[in-house]
């Protein structure tokens, strides 16, 4: 199984690998895979692109780029700074 790093601020973003395996360490989930000198890595299954997608994103189909709950945020947290709280 291959995939791709897609986290933004990773410095392998955009290179492809084969896992190794997929497993839970240290509470998370996981993939461990051979780097090109062939040392054993691992790396948090949502900064590739195996990485569950969010259920609104897959249901948004790529039509929205932000989710009603973050908009509802950030308007209780516009409504409180234009009140002058912080």
């Amino acid at each position: 199984m291959s995939f791709e790093i897609t986290h933004a601020f990773h410095p392998r973003r955009g290179e492809r690998f084969t896992a190794a395996t997929r497993r839970q360490n240290w509470g998370e989930d996981r993939l461990m895979y051979f780097d090109a000198q062939g040392r054993l890595r691992s790396i948090l299954t949502s900064w590739t692109s195996l990485a569950d997608q969010e259920p609104f994103l897959q249901a948004a189909g790529g039509r929205s780029w932000f989710c009603p709950d973050d908009l509802s945020a950030l308007a209780a947290l516009l409504a409180a700074k234009a009140e002058g709280g912080r």
